[in-house]
């Protein structure tokens, strides 16, 4: 039988399923690796603009599910279930999958990988939940639902083992995309901005609910950085799916120096000395450029109350998480004021001896994922368990 990757005249389809802005990026990097290795393969699903650009074919929008925290999700269950309704149509229909692949949101992906292998479809669990953090007992479900489960952490392995379920640690995929298209000085220029003047980053994420819990910290740090003559620029990124409008409206409102950009998220984090960063894929995305960071969470007080007595690890910062130790201070609900941020980026601009420390943390937590290559290997992976399904249909 051929392969997968090589018979085009018969294309299996994958559905993929991504419920908010960095699951649509992995999803869209994996997308790209599929169909430059394995033609044979076409993808449709629930995604955002990332993956509709790779090529996937968006039969709900990702933006509409994307949400953070236990209390928050209540405001958007009606969507939540029509979105898994939808899906669950998919499996009993004319478009039924020969493959379905989940990335993270595991809260609705462990459902539907229910579902799937009820109708006798392979699923593969790409980035993993957080069983490392919280919901140890995930770990049965998981087993009882997945075929094959690709880890992006190194340390996730260990957590398997005595399951019965096929994991493999296929490398983080940040770090196939990590890339900076502009060095420091033409990025800054292209900005209008000063090469010669500290530049600090104010990283907001991607979800409606960090908008709303955390812009304001943001801005209110900023003002401080000014009022103190710490900082006179800084940079803020807005990510896909953002209301840009909205956001500059309320910049423009605080006077303050801040400039919005649109921009490769590399870039944006290389060009700045330091950054405030909300928790997220997003420090991860800088501590791999290396650039110093503070990590903030702030959120609901009730979703914050069951967070910390459900989590069972000591950081909530995935830089910090992968090292094993702190190497970006996190500043946690109350402890996120505007003054503790301002005196944490003051450090980082002006103590030498600790910014240089902390730059090393992130040089370990780079070495500690390894090489690129993970977008392709999960779509070896895809591209195998196609092949795996329609020889066992064929017997």
């Amino acid at each position: 039988m051929m392969s997968v990757a090589a018979d085009n005249n018969h294309r299996q389809r994958i559905l993929v399923v991504a419920g908010e802005a960095s699951g649509d990026l992995h999803g869209a990097n994996l997308i790209k690796a599929a169909r430059e290795h394995f033609p044979g393969l076409s993808f449709f699903g629930i995604g955002g603009p990332k993956m509709r650009a790779a090529g996937c074919d968006i039969i709900f929008p990702a933006e509409k599910l994307a949400v953070m925290g236990l209390v928050e999700v209540l405001g958007r269950l009606l969507t939540i279930w029509r979105a898994f309704r939808l899906l669950r149509g998919v499996l009993r229909g004319a478009q039924r999958p020969d493959l379905v692949i989940l990335i993270d949101y595991p809260g609705f992906n462990l459902r539907f990988a229910k579902r799937a292998r009820q109708a006798g479809i392979p699923v593969l669990y790409y980035i993993a939940p957080k069983v490392w953090a919280w919901k140890k007992g995930r770990i049965r479900t998981i087993a009882a639902r997945v075929d094959k489960l690709a880890l992006i952490f190194p340390f996730e392995a260990e957590l398997y083992k005595g399951f019965d379920l096929d994991v493999e640690y296929v490398g983080n995929p940040l770090l196939d995309e990590c890339q900076r298209t502009r060095d420091r000085r033409q990025f800054i220029l292209a900005q209008g901005l000063d090469p010669a003047t500290p530049l600090v980053g104010l990283f907001p994420g991607s979800r409606g609910s960090e908008i709303r819990y955390m812009f304001d910290t943001l801005l209110e740090s900023a003002r401080l950085l000014v009022e103190r003559g710490i900082a006179t620029q800084f940079l803020l990124p807005v990510a896909p799916g953002c209301d840009f409008s909205g956001l500059s409206a309320r910049v423009v409102a605080a006077g303050l120096p801040i400039t919005l950009v649109e921009e490769n998220i590399y870039d944006v984090a290389g060009a700045c000395d330091a950054i405030l960063c909300v928790s997220g894929t997003v420090t991860l995305q800088v501590a791999l450029v290396g650039t110093p960071l503070a990590i903030i969470y702030q959120g609901a007080a009730l979703t914050y109350a069951i967070g910390r007595q459900l989590v069972k690890i000591p950081y909530f910062g995935l830089p910090n998480i992968v090292a094993g130790r702190e190497v970006a201070r996190e500043f946690l609900q109350e402890a996120a004021s505007p003054a503790a941020l301002a005196a944490e980026i003051q450090r980082l601009l002006h103590d030498e001896g600790y910014r240089q420390a902390a730059c090393a943390g992130l040089a370990e937590v780079r070495q500690r994922l390894g090489g690129p290559g993970c977008s392709r290997r999960v779509a070896a992976l895809a591209a195998s368990m196609c092949t795996a399904k329609d020889q066992k249909e064929v017997s």
